[in-house]
This record gives C-alpha cells, structure tokens and sequence, in this order.
C-alpha cells in the first residue's frame, strides 16, 4: 500500500455521507492543520475515513470499486462541502503524490493533499462491554444531555455521568440550575459489571443525532475490559459501519441523589402542546430566557411574563392539580422549555414541594398520584426525570 496513490471509484450518496460523517467532529482552527484532515484508507475491502484530534476519533468504511490501495489524507470540511455537491453521479478519485482529483459527471476538482507523517496514531476501539438498541441509546442521550452545562470551566458539568449497575445504565447531567436522569436497560457482557463514567456530553450527543433508530443493529459500548471498566480512558461507540472513541472527563461529577425530592405537597398534570404555545406567546413581552411565573389552581395553570419595557402578558391552560390551592412559582422560560421538548409523553406532570424548591417534570402516566395520609404526594415510578430550579419571587 502506498501513501499518497490512491484511485477508486464510489457512489456520491456514500461518499458524501462518510466524509460528513467524519468531518463533522474535525476542529475548525487548530495550532496544527493536520488535525482538520480526513484520513482515507483504500485497501481491497474498500474506503475508510477517519479523524482524530486527540480528543475525539471517528471512522466510518464504505465499499467502492478500488483501482489502486493507499493512504491520503486531505482537508476534511473541504472535501465534505465539494462531495455535498458534486452532481448525484458515481464519483472517480485518484491522487497524484500532490493532489487528490475528484471527477464527478462534469465536474471536476483538484485538493492538495496534507503530510501524512504528521498525522497521529488513532486510538483503537477499547473491548466491547455491552450493547443496547440505537432507540434506546439516542432517546436516553438527547433527553439527559438538554441539562448539560456548557461551561468548559466547569468540566465534570459538561458530561453525561454513566453508572452502570448490571444490566441498568443510568444516564444524568446537570448545570447546577436542572437536571435529568434516565434509566435504561442495556447487555452487558458481564453481568456483573459495575461502573461510573464520565463521558462528553456533546460528543455523546452528536454520536446519537446521526444514528439510524430504525435498524435493528444494536449499538455497542466499549469502555475497556469489564475488570478495569474505562481504565484506559476512552469511551466507544460502534454501530453498523461506524465507530468512535472519545477521552473521558478526568473529574468528579457531583452526588445529585440528595436534590431529587421524594414527596411533594402538589401535583399537576398539564398537556404540552398547549403549554409550549402558551409559553412562547407570554415570551413575547419577556426578555430572552426571563422567567415564566406559573399560578396552578384547581383545573388550570395561568402563566405570567413581563419585560422591563414591553408590558406583561398572561395565558390561562387547562391543567389537573391536586395540593395546596394557589401556588405560584416561577421557571426560567428557556430551561422550562427545553424540559418540555424532552418529556416523550403528550402530558407532563409537575411535582411540587415549595415555590423555592426545585420541583420535577417526569412522563405523565394514566393519573395522578393519590395523596398518602400525611397529605403528601410520593414521586410515581419514571425512567426520566427532569429537574428544574425555580427563579426566586420578589418577597
């Protein structure tokens, strides 16, 4: 195999979607421009394209009818944007020692290639350590990682906390101001496997938004072997053609048990749809992601928004509540909203406990809980919940 020769000839929609695929994870300014190269790897069992820049690598293998095996690497985004579109014609791509030409119906292009022996090794996938279905994985995933911080200064609030106990992962982030949790089952290879994992939530949550849920391959986790789960610090994924790894979060994520209320002293039901529209016409008059005050009454909620110089709005929606009469709380709107985006249900419910106290959004199920004798609400059975710290009122 030699660097720098390569010739092949591949379908437009595969080759597009592999070097998207990779190039979606490359750094757009780096001290070192090898780093935002695509790797392309020709060899008799087709292409593979991969990219690295020592935090997160990805590789994806597609066929194609192979003329000469060899390694090149270019600029990744570039050859993305090209390939995106290039005529949906079969695409011929050869390299001379300094470019690499891609022919494709009438359209033609010339890209310099970059040094190879500059490029890093890649890591290697660690051993599998369980699966679980592309559903399951992308629904838990997109629903926790709507409370991940985004702080890079605060780095044990920019992952997804993993605690794996035999066949249950729970998945849990927080931002200090919200938190979701969901529990999911999984196949590990071990059923004694035990584990706490700190993984990246944007890496996480980039992997799931190109994950194809309706197949049936299951997506497998590889954290190292299951005596030493995650001792070499990388977390992978492998899924049909495509795999990455990604350097784990060296830090500790906060014990977030204590805040998740056991009891609460109200209850509501409320449909989302209707909440969501009412949320974003109250929103009008409101500063960008200014609280949202919530006044819960028997059959209803009426929400209130204002701004410093644009008045007040207030819209009643129909809603089941049970507990103390007239409670007023308020949310900031922006947290409130990306809660109810990830709710899988048409109903959410509220549990209360003090307008001062976090209160949850979990799933609504067929009704509300019945008060126990002390007049309290227990906290029903969920696989997610979505905890979120109300704004404090004025008094």
């Amino acid at each position: 195999m030699d660097d720098n020769r390569v010739s092949f000839r591949v379908h437009k929609e595969d080759l597009s979607d592999a070097v998207a695929w990779v190039a979606r994870s490359l750094p757009t300014k780096n001290t070192q421009p090898i780093l935002r190269a695509v790797v392309i790897t020709v060899d008799d069992d087709g292409l593979e394209f991969a990219g690295f820049d020592y935090e997160v690598s990805s590789r994806v293998r597609i066929g194609a009818e192979v003329g000469e095996p060899g390694r090149v690497a270019v600029a990744g985004k570039l050859l993305a944007d090209i390939v995106g579109n290039m005529p949906a014609k079969p695409v011929e791509v050869s390299s001379d020692g300094s470019k690499l030409l891609l022919q494709g119906g009438s359209a033609r292009f010339e890209l310099p290639l970059m040094p190879l022996d500059d490029y890093p090794q890649l890591p290697t996938l660690p051993e599998v350590t369980g699966t679980l279905s592309p559903a399951d994985f992308v629904g838990a995933v997109t629903q926790v990682a709507s409370a991940a911080g985004r702080d890079d200064t605060l780095p044990m609030l920019t992952g997804i906390h993993l605690e794996v106990t035999g066949s249950t992962m729970q998945l849990t982030a927080t931002d200090r101001f919200r938190l979701a949790l969901r529990t999911i089952s999984w196949e590990p290879v071990a059923e004694s496997v035990q584990a706490k994992l700190l993984v990246p939530a944007k890496t996480l949550l980039d992997n799931a938004r190109t994950l194809d849920t309706h197949i049936d391959t299951p997506v497998e986790i590889a954290v190292g072997d299951t005596e030493n789960i995650g001792g070499d610090g990388l977390f992978g994924l492998h899924s049909s053609n495509r795999e990455t790894t990604t350097r784990m979060l060296d830090a500790d994520f906060p014990n977030v048990q204590p805040l998740l209320p056991k009891s609460h002293t109200s209850m509501a039901r409320v449909a989302i749809a209707p909440l969501v529209e009412a949320i974003r016409r109250v929103s009008l008059v409101a500063d960008r992601n200014a609280q949202i005050r919530m006044q819960f009454r028997s059959g209803e909620v009426t929400l209130f928004a204002s701004g410093a110089d644009s008045g007040e709005a207030t819209e009643t929606v129909e809603a089941e509540f049970e507990g103390a009469e007239g409670l007023l709380i308020a949310f900031n709107s922006g947290y409130l909203k990306d809660g109810l985006a990830v709710i899988p249900t048409d109903d959410v419910v509220f549990g209360f406990t003090e307008a001062s106290r976090p209160a949850i959004m979990i799933p609504a199920s067929d009704e509300l809980p019945a008060p126990g004798a002390d007049g309290t609400f227990a906290t029903p059975q969920t696989e997610f919940t979505y905890l979120l710290m109300p704004v404090r009122l004025p008094g």
